[in-house]
């Protein structure tokens, strides 16, 4: 292994045996230095030595072993949000989160309810059916710092990718992230409450579905912003 090899923890997995798309794409952006387009190739392994090579367009190449499982390029981040609901419109509407009655991967950690607390994100996102997006609270704990009180990057990336499924996916269909682009205005602090929401950017094209999320403080102010790309899987 390189000293600069990527490695996902087994604990930061979506589908079981797969990194969570947005905690992977959290990570390689991480790597860039920029905001960044992560389009996932493959299922990223979990406990496995990734390297990201610069190609000579400037592509991030992120292999593993000689298989490419992503890459990263160079993005502008241009989205416009709707207005937040509050906190505790966000603890309300995570009540009807569709994953409670059923979840094809109920030990993501991102919105996994089989996760615990202080082991998984458990972002719960359900719907605001008049305001056309999906919330959830969010109050990051301890195991999120990065050591200064505030939330790491890749974990704020995370944040924002599960909340897009359930907002393009109400019905459940089988999908799966395939690109991602974040941008972070600001790391939000560990214990401070947060609401996350996912909405339709645009109709359907084919198997591909677009949303937005983005994660706001209890003032209202945007600290993330995403741009997500899911595909349905054929059959």
């Amino acid at each position: 292994m390189s000293a600069s090899s990527l490695v996902i923890a087994s604990r930061f997995h979506g589908p079981e045996g797969s990194a969570n798309g947005g905690y992977f794409a959290g990570c390689v952006a991480v790597r860039a230095g920029r905001t960044v387009t992560v389009r996932l190739l493959r299922p990223p392994p979990l406990d496995t030595p990734l390297d990201a090579v610069e190609l000579a367009d400037g592509t991030l190449a992120v292999m593993a072993g000689t298989e490419r499982c992503g890459e990263a390029r160079s993005a502008r981040l241009e989205l416009q949000p709707p207005v937040a609901p509050n906190y505790f419109q966000a603890v309300e509407a995570s009540r009807h989160y569709a994953g409670f009655k059923y979840h094809r991967f109920p030990t993501c950690f991102v919105c996994g309810t089989a996760r615990s607390r202080e082991d998984g994100m458990r972002i719960f996102a359900g719907p605001i059916a008049e305001r056309g997006l999906v919330a959830a609270p969010w109050v990051p704990d301890a195991s999120l710092d990065q050591g200064d009180g505030k939330v790491r990057p890749e974990f704020m990336s995370a944040v924002l990718d599960c909340p897009g499924f359930y907002a393009v996916s109400p019905d459940d269909r089988m999908m799966l992230l395939g690109e991602l682009t974040v941008h972070v205005n600001r790391l939000v602090h560990v214990g401070e409450r947060c609401t996350v929401i996912g909405w339709a950017l645009e109709a359907a094209s084919g198997r591909k579905h677009a949303a937005g999320t983005a994660v706001f403080d209890e003032d209202g102010d945007v600290c993330g912003l995403a741009r997500a790309l899911w595909i349905e899987r054929k059959g």
